[in-house]
């Protein structure tokens, strides 16, 4: 039986992670998985905070962020050091996002895996308009 506790913390830049935790309502219903956070307003360390905060009052043990070397990313990766049994899962897609929701039991591997797999690209060709 799944929760509807959030899972997860979903942190990025502007409102990227609220787009991100619609669009998983919107699409599946289990918006509710996550927890946004953006890094607006915040610097370094009082993005840290709110991290802190999150995780701790919502129990999660996973972090999703938008960019690998971005505000977020750096945050979370402190508070890994300090909380080292945190899974931070940088460079997240929508694929990887719905995939970890649908999930009875919260894998984070497999929600990357997903992501990674949804990721396709169709090469233009050579000046034809």
């Amino acid at each position: 039986m799944t929760s509807n506790r959030p899972r997860a913390v979903l942190a990025g830049h502007a409102d990227v992670a609220h787009g991100l935790v619609s669009a998983v309502q919107v699409i599946a219903g289990r918006g509710d998985r996550f927890v946004p956070l953006s890094n607006a307003g915040h610097g370094a360390d009082t993005l840290l905070a709110a991290l802190r905060a999150l995780v701790a009052d919502e129990g999660a043990q996973v972090i999703f962020t938008d960019l690998p070397a971005g505000s977020a990313t750096l945050a979370a990766r402190r508070l890994q050091r300090e909380q080292p049994t945190l899974t931070v899962v940088a460079g997240v897609n929508l694929a990887a996002l719905l995939e970890f929701a649908m999930q009875d039991a919260p894998d984070a591997a497999a929600a990357v895996d997903k992501g990674r797999a949804a990721m396709l690209a169709w090469p233009g060709g050579t000046g034809a308009a």
